[in-house]
């Protein structure tokens, strides 16, 4: 008798072996952006969503969903200006034979560059643009698997750190996640970057500048700057005032450990430590972190493995040579290879 994950296999097989698949095919799908109208930033709600997906598949042909979350500053609109040359075309094109699917590359930029795909206040509601936007206008345009092997959350670096989130927080919709060098442990991170002298340089004044609304916001010129005013929007908002965070020094440049506290209460170390079900049994997980990793997110991705390899029925990680973007095409692949149950 075949299991579900045995008749999964079976049909993907059969569906490879009765098509040509000969290249990767871009798909660009207009997302009216419900969920991020009247976003506190003034960012642009409407964006474009990528689909990558074997040359040759009809869009009821029933393939895997991967919904792919990228990195701070990168976004959908990067993969659809390289067209078929993108990345993730090569990751299609990879699989075609063994693992034919469909990557959807999403846009979560704001203001600082990026929104870590959380709700804030002070940013947008990123996580529900995902799970009740994205997700809903992928499914109803293609055919998935029923068995329960798809959709698939993924993502690099903040992406990562995002799928990780999803993946917890939206048990029923993602039923599997792929976190290729995520932003975790924070305490060893992230603690050095927010410490630098151009992030304690920041004044009261800037921080106002910053956070003023629509286009009379100014950022700071220097990227480390904008990156932590960024994380602390989508970590540490004011929630009864839109587009205001919580900074991590004081007027005085004093140290605000209340501040910090609410990042490591986002960290996935952290929530994986405190929660016992952070992930069902039935979600495969899959982490990574390059060896030398320069921001140091294979040790929060090995952390997070060591907390989960006696709770989740499959997960794995894997440390792949090369630095924190490196390879990502290879990366990718691998770790969906083993989500989708083909390893």
């Amino acid at each position: 008798m075949r299991t579900p994950r045995t008749l999964l296999v079976f049909a993907l097989t059969t569906v490879a072996a009765s098509i040509d698949l000969r290249a990767a095919q871009l798909d660009v799908m207009d997302i009216p952006g419900a969920t991020l109208k009247d976003n506190p930033l003034g960012d642009p709600p409407a964006r474009h969503l990528a689909v990558f997906k074997p040359d040759n598949v009809k869009d009821d042909a029933p393939l895997p969903l991967v919904i792919y979350l990228p990195g701070w500053g990168s976004s959908a609109e990067d993969a659809i200006a390289d067209g078929n040359n993108a990345w993730f075309g090569k990751v299609v094109d990879l699989l075609a034979k063994t693992n034919p699917l469909r990557i959807a590359v999403v846009d979560g930029r704001s203001r600082y560059g990026g929104s870590q795909f959380l709700n804030s206040t002070a940013t947008g509601r990123y996580a529900d643009y995902v799970s009740e936007e994205i997700l809903p206008a992928l499914t109803a345009r293609y055919s998935s698997p029923a068995s329960g092997a798809s959709p698939v959350i993924a993502g690099h670096s903040s992406g990562g750190y995002g799928a990780l989130l999803l993946g917890m927080k939206q048990h029923d919709k993602f039923n599997a996640v792929v976190a290729l060098s995520p932003d975790s442990a924070f305490d060893t991170t992230h603690r050095t970057l927010v410490n630098e002298p151009n992030v304690r340089a920041v004044t009261p004044a800037m921080l106002t500048a910053a956070m003023a609304p629509g286009k009379g916001a100014q950022l700071p010129k220097d990227g480390l700057a904008r990156l932590v005013m960024g994380l602390c929007a989508n970590y540490a908002p004011v929630a009864d005032k839109p587009g205001q965070f919580e900074w991590l020094y004081d007027d005085k440049g004093q140290w605000r450990a209340d501040v910090w506290k609410r990042w490591l209460d986002l960290d996935p170390l952290m929530l994986v430590r405190r929660n016992d079900d952070a992930f069902a049994p039935s979600q495969r997980i899959y982490l990574d972190g390059a060896e030398q990793d320069e921001f140091g997110a294979n040790i929060g991705a090995r952390k997070i493995f060591n907390e989960l390899k006696n709770r989740a029925s499959a997960v794995r990680f894997y440390q792949p040579p090369g630095h924190h973007g490196d390879n990502l095409p290879d990366r990718l692949a691998r770790g969906l290879v083993f989500v989708l149950g083909h390893e």
